[in-house]
């Protein structure tokens, strides 16, 4: 019997039904992590095309991930009382019906706000994804399940770049098909997973849903992201400055909401296990290195060095490739010596690649750069699944959605400020994007602070990370 779902068997993973409901969670989280990073490559096709400038371009990357971030939670909760495969296959078809909006799209404003609409898709199926893999199978199944569905999804993340860098160039519909390829994605989805996926709930979540704390954390998540964003282009002004600080308050509002409601949509108890708040502490620092670096190197490859976008795309083939041969085995291998070697080392490791990343020439060769990928692709490799499965192990099995969401809201939120702030700290804004020497400089200090965050991360790991009981 599953033991998140006493009315469930708990299925075998090697089994055909196994097998259906992996590859659907894969192609939905899959789905949406692609489109979390395959705009970026695309990024300067769209500035040119829509005639929009940094800033624009910063709010196609976060108008998405803030939507995602801010409801991710609430999403968790659907899941959780009105049933996890009901709220996943409503948020693929929702996120499909954004993407045609994101594809047909006549202006950069209209773009932004269809990305909007986007990520709450994205925060909807990105939850029921993951809980479901640890609902529905056998206890001995489930840690090959995660590693699998994060080495395979972090393969469409990392395989944006590439996949966005060959669509960008077809004519004449270009940057659009990278949304519209989520439409045949998404109805596989919904094919497979009506008919693989056992329905499953936490028959223990009582009470109402929590609006106001998703209200609030969404609210506080878009005041500090204007102001990170807006602040650098428009000299700071006092209402920018304001609504940085309003976004702040309302943030620790958000906790106190959480802190004293009897049904909070992110338990506060969780932060209580010392393994749980350790591994969201380490999402944050790598995932927002991580998010910055996805964010900068793309555009320092086409801006600064003169790739095309597929030649940028293409240095990002590591990754995918990497992931997808050794990820499941990480996965395997964290069960066995335990969590903290893995995400020690993994996140150092990777630090170092974008460091290489940092100190690469203007007029740098393909074979350096895929050189500083490899390296870095490595490191996140070995972090990827070891962290997931550190998340899930660390919470209450009745708790499993509710901690995916939060693990996954904890990396959105770290790779939003990432992509707000590091053009802003490193001073980077519209008015100096075509100086290709100030651009080289300034790419590199925003590649710099995303090493330290990362390999940070590792550090950090390497003090709080327990291994617990080995297999």
């Amino acid at each position: 019997m599953n033991a998140k779902n006493p009315t469930l068997p708990g299925l075998v993973l090697r089994s055909k039904q196994g097998r259906l409901v992996l590859w659907s969670t894969v192609l939905a989280s899959g789905m949406a992590l692609l489109d979390g990073s395959v705009v970026n490559v695309a990024l300067p096709r769209i500035g040119r095309d829509l005639s929009v400038g940094l800033t624009s371009l910063q709010w196609m990357v976060n108008a998405y991930t803030l939507t995602l971030s801010g409801l991710l939670l609430l999403g968790g909760s659907l899941g959780d009382r009105m049933g996890r495969r009901k709220i996943f296959l409503f948020g693929v078809v929702w996120f499909a019906i954004a993407s045609l909006g994101c594809a047909l799209s006549p202006t950069g404003e209209v773009l932004i706000g269809m990305r909007a609409v986007q990520g709450v898709g994205a925060a909807l199926l990105t939850p029921g994804s993951l809980a479901i893999l640890e609902a529905v199978f056998r206890k001995e199944d489930r840690a090959e399940a995660v590693g699998s569905w994060s080495g395979l999804g972090g393969i469409a993340a990392a395989a944006g770049p590439l996949l966005g860098g060959v669509l960008v160039g077809v004519a004449p519909w270009g940057w659009r098909l990278i949304f519209l390829l989520n439409l045949p994605i998404a109805a596989a989805v919904v094919w497979i997973g009506s008919r693989a996926i056992p329905e499953n709930r936490d028959d223990g979540a009582t009470g109402k849903l929590d609006i106001s704390g998703a209200a609030l954390a969404a609210i506080g998540l878009a005041g500090v992201t204007y102001a990170l964003t807006e602040g650098p282009a428009t000299g700071w002004p006092p209402v920018t400055v304001a609504c940085a600080a309003l976004g702040v308050a309302i943030l620790a509002g958000f906790v106190i909401n959480e802190k004293y409601r009897q049904a909070p949509m992110m338990p506060l108890e969780l932060f209580a296990a010392k393994q749980f708040s350790a591994a969201n502490a380490v999402t944050f620092a790598v995932y927002a290195a991580l998010a910055g670096t996805f964010f900068i190197l793309p555009l320092r490859l086409q801006q600064v060095s003169g790739f095309s976008p597929l030649l940028a795309g293409t240095c990002l083939l590591p990754t995918p490739i990497l992931m997808l041969l050794f990820s499941a085995r990480m996965g395997r291998l964290a069960t066995r010596i335990g969590p903290r070697i893995p995400m020690t080392v993994g996140p150092i490791v990777s630090g170092c690649g974008i460091y290489l990343m940092s100190i690469l020439s203007p007029d740098t060769s393909f074979g350096w750069v895929v050189l500083a990928v490899t390296v870095f692709s490595t490191g996140l490799t070995v972090t990827v699944a070891p962290l997931t499965s550190t998340v899930l192990g660390a919470a209450p099995p009745a708790r499993i959605g509710v901690a995916s969401a939060v693990n996954n809201g904890v990396a959105r939120v770290a790779g939003l400020l990432a992509v707000a702030a590091l053009p802003a700290v490193v001073g980077i804004t519209t008015g100096v994007t075509a100086d290709r020497l100030a651009l080289a400089a300034d790419y590199s200090h925003a590649l710099l602070i995303s090493a330290v965050l990362c390999a940070g991360g590792g550090a950090l790991a390497f003090f709080t990370i327990s291994n617990g009981k080995r297999a």
